[in-house]
């Protein structure tokens, strides 16, 4: 650069400096009071009264009835799973929609959450609750896995879970969770957990908002000494008919298969495709073959 435009530069830099500072000067010197409704807003952010989390969640959560207690996050529940024990192992079959109310937000959700190579856990009520919970169950079980030199039982994995989830009750969570494993000298143990402290071992549950119409075609076909492939067409109709009756389940039905070496992910349909062949084999009601 030439001596002449140096000196231009460094002549607008000065002058720069030298307005603000003159604006800064005016600033400091003219005495103007802030309206009462913007002196009395904090400069920094308000934050919740966590100190005493049981008190603070007990407006969010409890509905006492009256304004200032009504709860404000109320969550809108919608999914359809289920498991049950048969001669060959457990079937767990899941939808795969994430809806709020009428409002869908995602068609491909993970509903079946694989815990351990050889445990399965199912998602209803709050996607995150589950999925982090769940996931923190899995941590559990490789620590004890590495202490104890050996796989850790259906039973003691869903106590694990349960105990997590009774020292949070009252606390908002949402969990309605089915947990599967095939346990050592043992065979297949089902057991279902959920937020409210319940944990019940059986041998074929259904939770969601589509369980009541899984459930009639479950109870319809259910027998212990099942095929595999009877068994998991079972699962994939149950799952199905849920999604057709109920507007909150749907996307994409899985199908799982816990036997004693682990468990394989045997299907996963798109619920629609389900229809048109359940359709043309007449087993709709309405439809003709």
């Amino acid at each position: 650069l030439s001596s002449t435009t140096m000196a231009l530069a460094l002549a607008n830099v000065s002058n720069a400096f030298g307005q603000e500072a003159s604006r800064h000067n005016r600033r400091k010197k003219a005495d103007i009071e802030l309206p009462m409704e913007l002196a009395e807003v904090p400069m920094n952010f308000m934050l919740p009264g966590s100190q005493m989390p049981d008190e603070f969640l007990a407006g969010a959560f409890s509905g006492k009835g009256d304004s200032e207690h009504d709860p404000a996050l109320k969550f809108l529940h919608g999914t359809t799973t289920l498991g049950f024990v048969f001669s060959g192992g457990i079937i767990i079959a899941v939808d795969s929609r994430a809806s709020m109310g009428s409002y869908v937000g995602s068609q491909t959700v993970k509903k079946c959450i694989e815990i351990t190579p050889y445990l399965l856990g199912t998602m209803a009520g709050g996607a995150a609750d589950c999925m982090f919970w769940e996931r923190h169950l899995g941590r559990l079980c490789r620590l004890y896995e590495l202490r104890n030199k050996e796989r850790i039982t259906t039973a003691a994995a869903s106590k694990l879970l349960h105990n997590i989830m009774y020292g949070y009750k009252g606390y908002g969570l949402s969990m309605g969770t089915m947990i599967a494993g095939w346990d050592k000298g043992l065979g297949p143990n089902l057991y279902y957990c959920d937020s409210e402290g319940t944990r019940v071992k059986g041998q074929k549950f259904s939770v969601g908002s589509g369980s009541p119409y899984a459930y009639g075609v479950l109870d319809q076909g259910y027998k212990f000494e099942m095929t595999l492939e009877e068994a998991c067409d079972l699962g994939r109709r149950s799952i199905y008919h849920a999604t057709f009756r109920d507007a909150m389940s749907g996307g994409r039905v899985s199908v799982y298969h816990v036997r004693e070496d682990g468990w394989d992910k045997i299907s996963m349909d798109d619920v629609e495709q389900l229809h048109w062949k359940y359709a043309a084999a007449g087993e709709i009601a309405g439809s003709t073959k």
